[in-house]
């Protein structure tokens, strides 16, 4: 299987210095590229002096998450894509556990590993940990965090399981499926792009794996930080499109219902903890949502004429606000999900 490792980088020298060569090291069955963003430090001169066995591939100006990849990606040829963020620690014989389950079950569009955290090794990190799922208001959680709740990593989730959603921060996709579905959605710019691509593939009869056999440890906010007010607006933004583009259409107003009272009492939560510019975040992310509306719809109607199946694999029926913050159940093994 001819594999593509693609590092997506934007002013990211300090990363790609502290990373990269552990990714060659570690990588020897697969083609390492950069992809840049048109960073503005010296990202690319240092690449190519440092590393002249790593192919770049230059984008014209700062596409996000999801341009940039689209755009770098129709320039590589490869049958399986890692899309690898700047600032993950890979580990020995990460690739081969993964790329066993794509040769053995042509059924799988993505998979990712167990994603650690880099600074605490011992426990998962929030971008992924074991698995994405999502509950049936459209709130993303995961096989060891729920919302802040971090867990520690005592192999309480080392099955493998399919799951909804496969963290961007380390996803390996299936190349083929990447360019039937679509690619990206680049209204998304940066975050949940790859729950909604994951979203569309599961719709297209494809199916999400985790495999905890492979692990990484990740640095996390290595191009907006959790502080960063326009971090809060595109997480609320692009998680409304994400649920008016792909929810039943049974579940649509009650979910946007919903989530519009869980937003209002979020905003306030906001404007007390993390200042006036997370609140106005939130009120911004909504008015252009409401905005967007006609394009998202055209979205989705498109999306119904070429959907599949509806595997909801991955989907938890509770609703994991009330369990997280009125029951206070913290942990993924303790929500009611059927693992088979």
């Amino acid at each position: 299987m001819k594999i593509a490792i693609v590092i997506l980088n934007w002013n990211g020298k300090q990363l790609l210095s502290q990373f990269l060569r552990e990714v060659i090291n570690c990588s020897p069955e697969a083609e390492v590229i950069v992809a840049d963003n048109a960073s503005t430090d010296d990202s690319v001169a240092f690449i190519t002096s440092n590393f002249p066995e790593v192919r770049i591939i230059i984008n014209s100006k700062n596409l996000g998450y999801a341009g940039g990849y689209n755009e770098a990606l129709k320039q590589v040829d490869a049958e399986l894509f890692v899309l690898l963020n700047s600032d993950i620690e890979v580990t020995p014989n990460w690739i081969a556990p993964i790329v066993k389950m794509f040769e053995s079950d042509n059924t799988i569009a993505a998979v990712q590993p167990k994603i650690l955290a880099f600074n605490q090794k011992t426990h998962f990190e929030y971008a992924g940990a074991s698995g994405g799922y999502l509950d049936r208001l459209g709130f993303p959680f995961c096989r060891g965090r729920i919302f802040e709740m971090l867990e520690e990593d005592k192999g309480q989730y080392d099955q493998i399981h399919e799951v909804f959603w496969a963290s961007g921060a380390c996803l390996f996709v299936k190349a083929s499926v990447f360019k039937i579905c679509g690619g990206f959605d680049e209204s998304f710019f940066a975050h949940m792009e790859e729950i909604d691509l994951c979203w569309r593939m599961k719709n297209q009869g494809w199916r999400i794996l985790v495999q905890p056999a492979s692990k990484v440890y990740h640095i996390g906010g290595g191009t907006l930080a959790k502080q960063n007010w326009r971090k809060t607006y595109l997480n609320f933004r692009n998680n409304l499109e994400l649920i008016y583009k792909n929810i039943e259409d049974k579940f649509l107003l009650r979910s946007l219902f919903f989530r519009m009272l869980l937003d209002g009492v979020a905003a306030f939560k906001f404007l007390f903890s993390n200042g006036p510019m997370h609140f106005y975040a939130i009120i911004r992310a909504h008015l252009h949502f409401y905005r967007m509306i006609p394009q998202i719809s055209k979205k989705r109607k498109k999306l119904k004429t070429i959907e599949k199946t509806r595997n909801t694999r991955g989907v938890y029926m509770g609703a994991i606000v009330v369990d997280y913050f009125i029951r206070n159940k913290k942990k993924f093994s303790e929500l009611d999900i059927k693992l088979d």
